[in-house]
This record gives C-alpha cells, structure tokens and sequence, in this order.
C-alpha cells in the first residue's frame, strides 16, 4: 500500500504561500549567510533524535535558539540537483532547468553525465544575486556549480567517476583545482590543508575534507554568502537504510562537522546566520521496478547484446524512461508521435493495474506541469514508497532487494520525502516551529537575510525575524 500522503499538496501549500506573500516581513537586517545542505536529513532525525537513540546536540539546540521547519515539501523529482537547484533559485525544476541528477542518456553514451554546470541553471541564482550586490560569494561542494561565474570562492561538486578516493586517477586532482577559482586557490589550499578529495567522496571522510576546506575559506575570505554540500549521510541511508545504525553515525559525524562551521562563520562576522537545509528525505526500497524491460517487449526501446560483454544494450527507441529514483519520466524520441503515445499509455495502464509493480500513479504532461518537473515528458511514472526504479534490460519486472536499503525520487506529497530546514543567529526567531514549508520558499529567505533583491523567486520569504 502506498504511504500516506500529506494533507497538503504541493499545489495548496504554494497558493496558500501566494496568499499570504503581503502578511510575511521579510527579514529586516542584512547578514552574512552561510547556507549548509544535509543530503538526505529528514527532520525526524532531529525533531525525533531522543526516540531515534542520535547524539546531535549541535542540531538539537537549533529547536531552542533558531527557528526551523516541521518538514518541508519538496520539487518533482524529490532527487539531489533539482532540489539543490531550487534551494538556490527559489523556482520549480520546470523553470529553472534542472530536471533530474543525471542527464537523459537513452542509448548510454553519456558516460553517466550529471547536471554538474551552473550554464544549466536557466534563472539567476542566490549566488548571482549576492554576488550583484557586492557580497562576497564562497561554496564548496554544492551541486550544479561547477564554472558558477557570480562565485567568487569556488569548488565545484564534479566527479568522473564514483567510488573511494583511493580507486581514482591521482591526476583527477588537477582536475578540481583546474575547475575552481580563483586560479591557485585550491592549490594554495592544498599545501596547507592537505589533499582535496579527487571525485565524489561521499563518506565522513568527505564531508569532513569539504569542512575543512569551508572553514578555510570563512577564515581567510569571511564571504557574504557561502553554500557547502555534506553528503555522507545520504550515502549511508541508500546503502542501510534511513535511521539505521550507519545513518546515525554519518549524523552524529555532521553535527560535530556543524558545530565548528557555525562556529567558524561566526568568528568570520558575529552577525552571521547560518541555515541549514536538505534536500529530500527518504523511504525504506524493497523493490525495484524494472520498466525498461516491457519497453523493449514492446518494441518501444530496440536492445542488441554487445559481443563483448554479453549484455543488452540500447541500440534505438521510440520512448524510453528516465530514472528518477522514486519515479520515472517516459520520453518520446518524437513529441509529436501520437500513435507511440497511444502505446505508451496503454502499456503504463497495464502495468499499474498489477499491484505488485508497485506503481501509485501515472502523471500525464498537463499533470506534470501543474507540479513543475520533467516538462518534456509525455508521462510520469510515480511509484509507491518501498519500490524503486531499476535498471536492468533484461530479467525480471520487479526484483527484490535482501538487504535494507534506501531511496528517495518519490512524489513529494508523501511525508517521508520532505527535508528540513533550519536557521540561527543574528536576527533570527529562538524556539520558533514554521510548521510545513514549500522548498521553493528557502531562497527568498536567505535573499531577505542579505538584504539582495531576488524578483524571480515567486514564494514568499518565511518570517525568521523576532
């Protein structure tokens, strides 16, 4: 059965912002920001940290000296870089651009591209605003900013490769020293702070170099607004599951890693507000739906086995899905192909009326709009919590998972995929619960903190002010 949804829909939430936009003050004095995002961190974690057995008293005594979230209501997909992009832009994948982590790649050419450059990013950004101000802008590790021209301290989030730093090209170090800026920094860094990792190190060990690294930057630069991405404890509630042992432990790790760069961003300024956020939260995956395969019994995706590897391989298709996690968007080769469309329907209808596959709803393009992601898809696939998309050409529909694991893509109506939000300092509101908030309301905010004007954030900026 598919998890409860929440009252509010992403729809109501964002009218009832619209409405209300007049009666909410923006923040009335300008302040140096320092925005960290917790991939994964539901607010539970926080919010719930006695019942759930965590250590986190850095995050804990933010419910007592700043304001924060309930939960907030993610973007289509509940995924890392459409929702870091709205974190920064205040506007909905649709229109800023983003749409998924990585890039449709029908016939596996791309060699697993990201969305990793800030050129992507289709609408001015928190970064452009603060730096058109005449602020000082920093970031480390924040997805889709690699070659961000308004950042005036950057290391870009880009890899070519995943796995531990030890398995990558030592020379992929001049890589992400070639990709930062100013020139020499990262280098200069470097010979005093020891090596930068290579690739995506989403380990405590990553989070704990890229920490090292901000800390730096607020020391010798003191930015106006500064962003930095921790990514460990997505990488253990995918792996073991959200709440598991292994999560908890990333958690703990982080709120240490918080405690010194709050504390480090304040010695930079003492007006400093520090606002920490994420970006999706997380289900528990049992189940992985494998819907490329009745695509190819179709005959809507063409597969050949490569000589070499014995495995299928994508040689034509007509539609084909995008996997999003918890969802999928299913792409025509021609728009316009009605008849392919007419397909395509009939064969999502087919498979959703068998529960074991798993799938909560099929989203047509009109649907899709009115939520603001995969603008060219002529369909959206979501899937019920505790199911996911998989990958495989060839095999069974739906595969089962033996060990616990995680997941996150799915519709953010659903409760267990909202993130959170909190801020503190200078100005800001102690003990104060906003309740459930809209993601696309986060970047006005921070704009209002440094008193920068950002018109094409539509929501309203939440009331931090006492």
């Amino acid at each position: 059965m598919p998890m409860p949804a929440s009252r509010w829909s992403v729809n109501s939430l964002f009218l009832l912002i619209l409405f209300s936009a007049l009666a909410l003050p923006y923040a009335c004095t300008a302040a140096p920001v320092l925005m960290i995002s917790v991939d994964g961190m539901k607010p539970e974690y926080v919010l719930e940290a006695a019942e759930k057995g965590l250590k986190i008293p850095y995050l804990r005594s933010l419910l007592v000296s700043g304001t924060y979230a309930d939960g907030v209501v993610g973007v289509w997909p509940t995924v890392t870089y459409p929702s870091h992009t709205s974190l920064v832009t205040g506007v909905a994948p649709a229109e800023h651009g983003v749409y998924n982590n990585l890039q449709f790649d029908p016939e596996r050419k791309f060699a697993d591209a990201w969305y990793w450059y800030a050129d992507q990013i289709r609408v001015p950004t928190l970064w452009q605003a603060a730096h058109g101000a005449g602020l000082k802008t920093a970031s480390v590790g924040w997805p889709v900013s690699v070659d961000a021209a308004d950042i005036d301290y950057l290391i870009p989030e880009f890899f070519r490769t995943w796995g531990p730093t030890e398995d990558l090209n030592p020379a992929d170090r001049y890589l992400i020293a070639a990709l930062s800026r100013p020139t020499g920094m990262l280098a200069l860094m470097q010979s005093q702070l020891g090596p930068y990792m290579k690739g995506n190190d989403t380990s405590t060990n990553g989070d704990q170099i890229k920490t090292r690294f901000a800390l730096d930057i607020l020391q010798r630069h003191a930015p106006g607004f500064m962003t930095l991405h921790l990514s460990s404890l997505d990488d253990a509630e995918h792996a073991h599951g959200p709440f598991s042992a292994q999560a908890n432990a990333a958690l703990e790790a982080i709120d240490t890693l918080l405690a010194s760069l709050a504390q480090g961003a304040r010695a930079a300024d003492p007006a400093s507000v520090v606002v920490i956020v994420s970006d999706h939260g997380f289900a528990s995956i049992a189940h992985k739906l494998n819907l490329a395969i009745p695509f190819i019994a179709a005959g809507l995706i063409q597969a050949k086995i490569d000589p070499e590897t014995g495995q299928p391989q994508v040689s034509g298709w007509r539609a084909e899905p995008w996997m999003a996690g918890g969802m999928a968007a299913i792409q025509l080769h021609d728009p316009n192909d009605k008849k392919t469309a007419t397909e395509v329907a009939a064969l999502l209808q087919g498979l959703r009326a068998d529960p074991h596959n798993g799938i909560a709803e099929i989203l047509d393009r009109r649907a899709m709009a009115e939520r603001g992601g995969f603008p060219d898809a002529a369909f959206v696939v979501v899937l019920k919590p505790g199911y996911y998309t998989g990958t495989n050409l060839r095999g069974d529909l739906v595969t089962e998972l033996h060990e616990p694991h995680g997941g996150h893509g799915f519709s953010p109506d659903y409760p267990e995929m909202r993130a959170a939000f909190f801020a503190s300092g200078a100005g800001i509101a102690a003990h104060r619960d906003l309740g459930l908030i809209d993601m696309r309301q986060i970047a006005p905010t921070v704009a209002s903190l440094l008193g920068v004007p950002m018109p094409t954030a539509k929501a309203a900026p939440l009331h931090l002010a006492p």
